[in-house]
């Protein structure tokens, strides 16, 4: 069973409710990049090379960001949906609505796959997974690597 890494951290905000507390962080042991991932994939018995296996997720990549750029959502089956949201500033007035000035970022989201079958919703996953202290490794780490929604 493939396991996640945790450390420990202390919340030393003093404005937060959860100051003094500790809370899990991921520990990731490395970030494979396209080119990593398709030599996994090819490790897996796979018929194609991993630089096929690159190229398609090379297409994937590009044509995933062209789709999302004309206002489609991309659901990846077993997997989950990638989509879009603005943030920006309000205006009272539709009619001095300004994209250069009300839109400030455009963000690629994804939600997981929350079919029964395929979940990996939050719960589902943390259901899936099997925790480890990197404490109890050994050799503990300076700091965890920044995670999304850290």
């Amino acid at each position: 069973m493939a396991k996640i890494l945790y450390l420990l951290r202390k919340n030393n905000n003093q404005h937060s409710a959860g100051f003094g507390k500790y809370y899990a962080y991921v520990k990731s042991l490395e970030t494979l990049d396209m080119r990593g991932m398709a030599e996994h994939i090819a490790e897996h018995g796979s018929i194609y090379t991993p630089d096929v296996i690159f190229g398609v997720l090379e297409k994937f990549r590009s044509c995933l960001i062209e789709q999302l750029l004309n206002s489609k959502k991309v659901k990846i089956d077993g997997l989950g949906t990638f989509y879009t949201t603005i943030e920006g500033k309000g205006e009272t007035d539709p009619d001095k609505f300004n994209v250069a000035e009300n839109i400030k970022a455009l963000h690629i989201r994804f939600l997981p796959e929350q079919e029964q079958e395929m979940d990996i919703s939050s719960r589902q996953f943390l259901k899936k997974a099997k925790f480890v202290s990197v404490d109890s490794l050994g050799d503990k780490p300076e700091e965890p690597e920044e995670q999304e929604g850290d």
